[in-house]
Protein backbone atom coordinates (compact mmCIF):
# COMPACT_ATOMS: atom_id res chain seq x y z
CA UNK A 1 0.00 0.00 0.00
CA UNK A 2 1.40 3.39 -1.01
CA UNK A 3 1.57 5.90 1.81
CA UNK A 4 -0.19 9.28 1.26
CA UNK A 5 3.07 11.17 1.61
CA UNK A 6 4.73 8.97 -1.04
CA UNK A 7 1.71 9.40 -3.30
CA UNK A 8 1.91 13.18 -2.97
CA UNK A 9 5.60 13.13 -3.84
CA UNK A 10 4.96 11.01 -6.95
CA UNK A 11 2.05 13.13 -8.16
CA UNK A 12 3.95 16.34 -7.49
CA UNK A 13 7.06 15.12 -9.33
CA UNK A 14 5.21 13.72 -12.38
CA UNK A 15 2.00 15.73 -12.96
CA UNK A 16 1.78 14.93 -16.69
CA UNK A 17 2.04 11.22 -16.00
CA UNK A 18 -0.85 11.52 -13.53
CA UNK A 19 -2.94 13.39 -16.10
CA UNK A 20 -2.21 10.76 -18.72
CA UNK A 21 -3.23 7.96 -16.37
CA UNK A 22 -6.44 9.77 -15.37
CA UNK A 23 -7.33 10.51 -19.00
CA UNK A 24 -6.72 6.90 -19.96
CA UNK A 25 -8.97 5.72 -17.14
CA UNK A 26 -11.84 8.04 -18.07
CA UNK A 27 -11.49 7.40 -21.80
CA UNK A 28 -11.27 3.68 -21.14
CA UNK A 29 -14.73 3.74 -19.55
CA UNK A 30 -16.20 4.72 -22.90
CA UNK A 31 -14.01 2.37 -24.88
CA UNK A 32 -15.01 -0.62 -22.74
CA UNK A 33 -18.60 -0.23 -23.82
CA UNK A 34 -17.45 -0.56 -27.42
CA UNK A 35 -15.55 -3.73 -26.58
CA UNK A 36 -18.46 -5.37 -24.77
CA UNK A 37 -21.12 -4.07 -27.20
CA UNK A 38 -23.37 -2.33 -24.69
CA UNK A 39 -23.50 -0.05 -21.61
CA UNK A 40 -24.38 -1.49 -18.18
CA UNK A 41 -28.00 -0.22 -18.63
CA UNK A 42 -28.36 -2.26 -21.79
CA UNK A 43 -28.13 0.59 -24.30
CA UNK A 44 -25.91 -0.23 -27.24
CA UNK A 45 -22.95 2.05 -27.93
CA UNK A 46 -22.62 4.09 -31.08
CA UNK A 47 -19.84 5.85 -32.94
CA UNK A 48 -20.70 9.00 -30.94
CA UNK A 49 -19.69 7.17 -27.77
CA UNK A 50 -16.27 6.46 -29.24
CA UNK A 51 -15.87 10.14 -30.22
CA UNK A 52 -16.98 11.22 -26.73
CA UNK A 53 -14.51 8.85 -25.06
CA UNK A 54 -11.65 10.04 -27.26
CA UNK A 55 -12.60 13.68 -26.64
CA UNK A 56 -12.65 13.13 -22.89
CA UNK A 57 -9.22 11.48 -23.05
CA UNK A 58 -7.69 14.36 -25.01
CA UNK A 59 -9.24 17.07 -22.84
CA UNK A 60 -8.06 15.58 -19.57
CA UNK A 61 -4.44 15.46 -20.75
CA UNK A 62 -4.53 19.28 -21.03
CA UNK A 63 -6.52 20.09 -17.89
CA UNK A 64 -3.56 21.59 -15.99
CA UNK A 65 -2.33 23.76 -18.85
CA UNK A 66 -5.74 25.23 -19.76
CA UNK A 67 -8.32 24.43 -17.06
CA UNK A 68 -11.02 26.88 -18.19
CA UNK A 69 -10.93 25.95 -21.92
CA UNK A 70 -10.93 22.25 -21.01
CA UNK A 71 -13.98 22.76 -18.77
CA UNK A 72 -15.79 24.75 -21.45
CA UNK A 73 -15.13 22.15 -24.15
CA UNK A 74 -16.08 19.26 -21.85
CA UNK A 75 -19.40 20.93 -20.94
CA UNK A 76 -20.16 21.84 -24.55
CA UNK A 77 -19.30 18.31 -25.65
CA UNK A 78 -21.53 16.81 -22.96
CA UNK A 79 -24.44 19.10 -23.84
CA UNK A 80 -24.09 18.38 -27.57
CA UNK A 81 -23.82 14.63 -27.01
CA UNK A 82 -26.83 14.56 -24.64
CA UNK A 83 -29.02 16.58 -27.01
CA UNK A 84 -27.96 14.46 -30.00
CA UNK A 85 -28.10 11.01 -28.38
CA UNK A 86 -30.85 11.74 -25.81
CA UNK A 87 -28.69 10.29 -23.03
CA UNK A 88 -25.57 11.67 -21.31
CA UNK A 89 -22.04 10.56 -22.12
CA UNK A 90 -20.40 9.16 -19.04
CA UNK A 91 -16.80 9.92 -20.13
CA UNK A 92 -17.60 13.54 -21.04
CA UNK A 93 -19.63 14.05 -17.86
CA UNK A 94 -16.80 12.69 -15.74
CA UNK A 95 -14.29 14.79 -17.67
CA UNK A 96 -16.41 17.89 -16.99
CA UNK A 97 -16.52 17.12 -13.25
CA UNK A 98 -12.75 16.58 -13.10
CA UNK A 99 -12.32 19.87 -14.97
CA UNK A 100 -14.55 21.50 -12.32
CA UNK A 101 -12.15 20.21 -9.63
CA UNK A 102 -9.16 21.56 -11.58
CA UNK A 103 -10.76 24.99 -12.05
CA UNK A 104 -11.65 25.25 -8.34
CA UNK A 105 -8.10 24.16 -7.50
CA UNK A 106 -6.17 26.55 -9.76
CA UNK A 107 -8.28 29.50 -10.99
CA UNK A 108 -9.14 32.67 -9.07
CA UNK A 109 -12.03 32.12 -6.71
CA UNK A 110 -14.51 34.48 -8.36
CA UNK A 111 -13.78 33.07 -11.82
CA UNK A 112 -14.01 29.53 -10.45
CA UNK A 113 -17.39 30.26 -8.82
CA UNK A 114 -18.83 31.58 -12.09
CA UNK A 115 -17.43 28.65 -14.08
CA UNK A 116 -18.73 26.04 -11.60
CA UNK A 117 -22.18 27.64 -11.50
CA UNK A 118 -22.36 27.71 -15.30
CA UNK A 119 -21.26 24.08 -15.47
CA UNK A 120 -23.92 22.92 -12.99
CA UNK A 121 -26.71 24.76 -14.83
CA UNK A 122 -25.55 23.54 -18.25
CA UNK A 123 -25.33 19.88 -17.20
CA UNK A 124 -28.64 20.11 -15.36
CA UNK A 125 -30.33 21.61 -18.41
CA UNK A 126 -28.86 19.03 -20.79
CA UNK A 127 -29.95 16.04 -18.69
CA UNK A 128 -33.39 17.56 -18.01
CA UNK A 129 -33.83 17.99 -21.76
CA UNK A 130 -32.74 14.41 -22.42
CA UNK A 131 -35.15 12.88 -19.88
CA UNK A 132 -37.81 15.50 -20.61
CA UNK A 133 -38.24 16.29 -16.92
CA UNK A 134 -36.96 19.31 -14.98
CA UNK A 135 -37.50 17.49 -11.68
CA UNK A 136 -35.56 14.39 -12.66
CA UNK A 137 -33.36 13.08 -9.81
CA UNK A 138 -30.57 12.47 -12.31
CA UNK A 139 -30.69 16.09 -13.44
CA UNK A 140 -30.84 17.41 -9.89
CA UNK A 141 -27.94 15.21 -8.88
CA UNK A 142 -25.69 17.22 -11.21
CA UNK A 143 -25.81 20.14 -8.76
CA UNK A 144 -24.63 17.85 -5.97
CA UNK A 145 -21.88 16.24 -8.05
CA UNK A 146 -20.66 19.58 -9.40
CA UNK A 147 -20.68 21.14 -5.93
CA UNK A 148 -18.83 18.18 -4.43
CA UNK A 149 -16.02 18.25 -7.02
CA UNK A 150 -15.78 22.04 -6.66
CA UNK A 151 -15.63 21.76 -2.85
CA UNK A 152 -12.86 19.14 -3.03
CA UNK A 153 -10.87 21.37 -5.40
CA UNK A 154 -11.35 24.44 -3.15
CA UNK A 155 -10.31 22.42 -0.09
CA UNK A 156 -7.16 21.19 -1.80
CA UNK A 157 -6.45 24.73 -2.95
CA UNK A 158 -6.83 26.04 0.63
CA UNK A 159 -4.54 23.33 1.96
CA UNK A 160 -1.85 24.01 -0.64
CA UNK A 161 -2.09 27.76 0.05
CA UNK A 162 -1.70 27.08 3.76
CA UNK A 163 1.32 24.84 3.20
CA UNK A 164 2.88 27.42 0.87
CA UNK A 165 2.27 30.17 3.44
CA UNK A 166 3.88 28.05 6.16
CA UNK A 167 6.89 27.33 3.95
CA UNK A 168 7.25 31.00 3.06
CA UNK A 169 6.97 31.96 6.72
CA UNK A 170 9.62 29.41 7.61
CA UNK A 171 11.90 30.75 4.88
CA UNK A 172 11.37 34.32 6.09
CA UNK A 173 12.05 33.27 9.66
CA UNK A 174 15.23 31.49 8.59
CA UNK A 175 16.30 34.48 6.51
CA UNK A 176 15.58 36.90 9.36
CA UNK A 177 17.47 34.60 11.73
CA UNK A 178 20.49 34.60 9.44
CA UNK A 179 20.21 38.36 8.99
CA UNK A 180 20.04 38.83 12.75
CA UNK A 181 23.09 36.60 13.17
CA UNK A 182 25.00 38.60 10.54
CA UNK A 183 23.95 41.85 12.23
CA UNK A 184 25.14 40.62 15.61
CA UNK A 185 28.44 39.48 14.11
CA UNK A 186 28.90 42.90 12.49
CA UNK A 187 28.11 44.70 15.76
CA UNK A 188 30.49 42.46 17.68
CA UNK A 189 33.24 43.05 15.13
CA UNK A 190 32.67 46.80 15.39
CA UNK A 191 32.80 46.63 19.18
CA UNK A 192 36.02 44.61 19.09
CA UNK A 193 37.50 47.01 16.52
CA UNK A 194 36.76 49.93 18.83
CA UNK A 195 38.27 48.13 21.80
CA UNK A 196 41.37 47.23 19.80
CA UNK A 197 41.75 50.82 18.65
CA UNK A 198 41.34 52.20 22.15
CA UNK A 199 43.77 49.72 23.69
CA UNK A 200 46.44 49.76 21.00
CA UNK A 201 46.37 53.48 20.12
CA UNK A 202 46.80 54.60 23.72
CA UNK A 203 49.58 52.25 24.71
CA UNK A 204 51.46 52.43 21.40
CA UNK A 205 51.44 56.23 21.72
CA UNK A 206 52.94 55.92 25.20
CA UNK A 207 55.53 53.42 23.97
CA UNK A 208 56.52 55.72 21.10
CA UNK A 209 56.92 58.71 23.39
CA UNK A 210 58.94 56.76 25.97
CA UNK A 211 61.12 55.30 23.22
CA UNK A 212 61.96 58.85 22.14
CA UNK A 213 62.78 59.77 25.74
CA UNK A 214 64.99 56.70 26.13
CA UNK A 215 66.83 57.48 22.91
CA UNK A 216 67.50 61.04 24.03
CA UNK A 217 68.87 60.03 27.45
CA UNK A 218 70.55 56.76 26.48
CA UNK A 219 74.12 58.12 26.29
CA UNK A 220 74.12 61.12 28.59
CA UNK A 221 71.66 59.98 31.32
CA UNK A 222 71.36 56.19 31.26
CA UNK A 223 69.37 56.21 34.52
CA UNK A 224 66.62 58.27 32.90
CA UNK A 225 66.75 56.03 29.83
CA UNK A 226 66.31 53.00 32.08
CA UNK A 227 63.22 54.59 33.64
CA UNK A 228 61.75 55.25 30.19
CA UNK A 229 62.47 51.67 29.14
CA UNK A 230 60.68 50.50 32.28
CA UNK A 231 57.63 52.51 31.25
CA UNK A 232 57.81 50.94 27.81
CA UNK A 233 57.94 47.49 29.35
CA UNK A 234 54.97 48.25 31.61
CA UNK A 235 52.92 49.68 28.73
CA UNK A 236 53.69 46.61 26.62
CA UNK A 237 52.65 44.29 29.44
CA UNK A 238 49.41 46.27 29.93
CA UNK A 239 48.43 46.19 26.28
CA UNK A 240 49.06 42.44 26.15
CA UNK A 241 46.88 41.95 29.23
CA UNK A 242 44.04 43.98 27.71
CA UNK A 243 44.33 42.32 24.29
CA UNK A 244 44.10 38.84 25.84
CA UNK A 245 40.31 38.78 26.37
CA UNK A 246 39.64 40.34 22.95
CA UNK A 247 41.83 37.82 21.16
CA UNK A 248 40.19 35.01 23.11
CA UNK A 249 36.80 36.09 21.78
CA UNK A 250 38.14 36.23 18.23
CA UNK A 251 39.50 32.69 18.53
CA UNK A 252 36.11 31.22 19.50
CA UNK A 253 34.31 29.29 16.74
CA UNK A 254 30.88 29.66 18.31
CA UNK A 255 28.97 30.92 21.31
CA UNK A 256 30.32 28.24 23.62
CA UNK A 257 32.43 29.29 26.57
CA UNK A 258 34.52 27.28 28.95
CA UNK A 259 36.01 27.57 32.37
CA UNK A 260 39.24 28.97 30.93
CA UNK A 261 37.61 32.07 29.49
CA UNK A 262 39.30 35.27 30.71
CA UNK A 263 37.46 37.07 33.48
CA UNK A 264 39.20 40.44 33.22
CA UNK A 265 36.76 43.12 34.45
CA UNK A 266 35.49 45.71 31.99
CA UNK A 267 37.55 48.93 32.27
CA UNK A 268 35.79 51.80 34.03
CA UNK A 269 36.39 54.99 35.95
CA UNK A 270 37.61 52.92 38.88
CA UNK A 271 40.81 52.43 36.84
CA UNK A 272 41.15 56.14 36.04
CA UNK A 273 43.96 56.64 38.56
CA UNK A 274 46.10 53.98 36.87
CA UNK A 275 45.45 55.57 33.49
CA UNK A 276 46.49 58.99 34.75
CA UNK A 277 49.62 57.52 36.32
CA UNK A 278 50.66 55.95 33.02
CA UNK A 279 50.09 59.25 31.20
CA UNK A 280 52.05 61.15 33.85
CA UNK A 281 54.92 58.67 33.48
CA UNK A 282 54.82 59.32 29.73
CA UNK A 283 55.29 63.04 30.33
CA UNK A 284 51.72 64.37 30.17
CA UNK A 285 50.69 66.59 33.07
CA UNK A 286 46.98 66.06 33.69
CA UNK A 287 45.10 68.45 35.94
CA UNK A 288 42.20 66.30 37.09
CA UNK A 289 39.13 67.78 38.73
CA UNK A 290 36.02 65.92 39.79
CA UNK A 291 32.63 67.49 40.51
CA UNK A 292 29.54 66.00 42.05
CA UNK A 293 29.23 62.79 44.01
CA UNK A 294 30.62 59.71 42.25
CA UNK A 295 28.36 56.66 42.28
CA UNK A 296 28.20 53.24 40.63
CA UNK A 297 27.60 53.58 36.90
CA UNK A 298 26.02 51.24 34.37
CA UNK A 299 28.69 49.10 32.74
CA UNK A 300 28.20 50.57 29.26
CA UNK A 301 28.41 54.16 30.55
CA UNK A 302 31.42 53.36 32.73
CA UNK A 303 33.30 51.75 29.83
CA UNK A 304 32.40 54.57 27.42
CA UNK A 305 33.61 57.22 29.87
CA UNK A 306 36.89 55.41 30.48
CA UNK A 307 37.58 54.89 26.78
CA UNK A 308 36.73 58.51 25.93
CA UNK A 309 39.11 59.79 28.60
CA UNK A 310 41.81 57.36 27.47
CA UNK A 311 41.52 58.35 23.80
CA UNK A 312 41.06 62.05 24.52
CA UNK A 313 44.14 62.33 26.74
CA UNK A 314 46.22 60.26 24.30
CA UNK A 315 45.25 62.66 21.49
CA UNK A 316 46.08 65.62 23.72
CA UNK A 317 49.54 64.13 24.36
CA UNK A 318 50.17 63.45 20.66
CA UNK A 319 48.75 66.62 19.14
CA UNK A 320 48.83 69.22 21.93
CA UNK A 321 51.14 72.23 21.97
CA UNK A 322 52.40 71.35 25.45
CA UNK A 323 52.42 68.14 27.43
CA UNK A 324 49.52 69.18 29.62
CA UNK A 325 45.76 68.78 29.67
CA UNK A 326 42.78 69.53 31.89
CA UNK A 327 40.33 66.76 32.73
CA UNK A 328 36.98 67.41 34.40
CA UNK A 329 34.65 64.56 35.36
CA UNK A 330 31.25 65.90 36.47
CA UNK A 331 28.71 63.57 38.13
CA UNK A 332 25.44 65.39 37.52
CA UNK A 333 22.00 64.33 38.74
CA UNK A 334 21.06 62.77 35.41
CA UNK A 335 24.23 62.80 33.30
CA UNK A 336 27.98 62.29 33.46
CA UNK A 337 30.05 65.06 31.93
CA UNK A 338 33.61 64.60 30.71
CA UNK A 339 35.61 67.58 29.46
CA UNK A 340 39.20 67.46 28.21
CA UNK A 341 41.03 70.66 27.24
CA UNK A 342 44.57 71.02 25.90
CA UNK A 343 46.49 73.84 24.15
CA UNK A 344 46.63 73.83 20.35
CA UNK A 345 49.84 74.08 18.42
CA UNK A 346 50.55 77.46 16.86
CA UNK A 347 51.89 75.96 13.64
CA UNK A 348 50.33 73.43 11.26
CA UNK A 349 47.87 71.26 13.16
CA UNK A 350 46.25 68.03 11.96
CA UNK A 351 42.86 68.88 10.50
CA UNK A 352 41.36 65.70 11.87
CA UNK A 353 42.30 66.63 15.43
CA UNK A 354 40.98 70.17 15.11
CA UNK A 355 37.72 69.36 13.37
CA UNK A 356 36.92 66.01 14.88
CA UNK A 357 37.13 63.90 11.72
CA UNK A 358 39.89 61.46 12.74
CA UNK A 359 39.29 57.76 13.30
CA UNK A 360 39.83 58.13 17.04
CA UNK A 361 37.20 60.86 17.37
CA UNK A 362 34.86 58.97 15.06
CA UNK A 363 35.16 55.89 17.24
CA UNK A 364 34.58 57.95 20.38
CA UNK A 365 31.52 59.60 18.84
CA UNK A 366 30.01 56.27 17.83
CA UNK A 367 30.71 54.79 21.26
CA UNK A 368 29.07 57.78 22.98
CA UNK A 369 26.06 57.77 20.65
CA UNK A 370 25.62 54.03 21.25
CA UNK A 371 24.79 54.72 24.92
CA UNK A 372 22.59 57.73 24.16
CA UNK A 373 25.15 60.44 24.85
CA UNK A 374 26.58 63.36 22.89
CA UNK A 375 30.13 64.41 21.95
CA UNK A 376 31.44 67.80 20.82
CA UNK A 377 35.03 68.36 19.72
CA UNK A 378 36.16 71.81 18.64
CA UNK A 379 38.90 74.40 18.77
CA UNK A 380 37.87 77.24 21.11
CA UNK A 381 38.80 80.90 21.04
CA UNK A 382 41.50 80.72 23.74
CA UNK A 383 43.76 78.58 21.53
CA UNK A 384 42.74 75.28 23.05
CA UNK A 385 41.09 72.15 21.80
CA UNK A 386 38.11 71.01 23.83
CA UNK A 387 36.44 67.62 23.93
CA UNK A 388 33.08 67.65 25.75
CA UNK A 389 31.07 64.48 26.33
CA UNK A 390 27.74 64.00 28.06
CA UNK A 391 26.52 60.53 29.03
CA UNK A 392 23.04 59.84 30.48
CA UNK A 393 22.92 58.52 34.05
CA UNK A 394 20.20 56.94 36.19
CA UNK A 395 18.96 58.71 39.29
CA UNK A 396 21.50 59.59 42.01
CA UNK A 397 22.65 56.65 44.09
CA UNK A 398 24.49 56.71 47.42
CA UNK A 399 27.66 58.82 47.32
CA UNK A 400 30.78 56.80 46.62
CA UNK A 401 34.34 57.26 47.88
CA UNK A 402 35.63 60.58 46.62
CA UNK A 403 39.17 60.39 47.90
CA UNK A 404 40.78 60.70 44.46
CA UNK A 405 39.26 64.14 43.85
CA UNK A 406 39.69 67.48 45.50
CA UNK A 407 36.35 68.23 47.19
CA UNK A 408 37.17 71.93 47.20
CA UNK A 409 37.33 71.94 43.41
CA UNK A 410 41.07 72.56 43.21
CA UNK A 411 42.78 70.94 40.22
CA UNK A 412 45.16 68.16 41.23
CA UNK A 413 48.01 66.66 39.22
CA UNK A 414 47.50 63.02 38.36
CA UNK A 415 50.34 61.91 40.65
CA UNK A 416 48.87 63.75 43.64
CA UNK A 417 45.45 62.21 43.05
CA UNK A 418 47.01 58.77 42.80
CA UNK A 419 49.00 59.35 46.01
CA UNK A 420 45.89 60.36 47.89
CA UNK A 421 44.07 57.27 46.55
CA UNK A 422 46.86 55.01 47.87
CA UNK A 423 46.54 56.61 51.30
Amino acid sequence: MIAPASLRRVTGAHPRLVDAALATLVGGIGLLSLLFGRWPDGVGPSSADAVAAATALLLLTARRRAPLPVLALAVLGEVAFTVHASYPSQPLKLAALIAVYTVARTVRRRTALIAVSGTALSLYGAIAYAVDSASSPEAGAMFAWTGMFAAVGATVRTWHDYVAAMEERALRAEASKEEEARRRVAEERLRIARELHDVIAHHIALITIQAGVAGRFLRGQPDQAEVALGHIREAGRTVLDELGPLLYVLRQSGDETDAGQPTEPVPGLSRLAGLLESLTAAGLSVRHRQAGHPRPLPTAIDLAAYRVIQEGLTNAHKHGATAEADLVVDYGPDELGVRITNPLRSGPYPASAATGTGHGLTGMRERVHAVGGSLHAEAVDDGCFRLAVRLPLPADGPPADNRAADRSGTALPATAAAERRRR
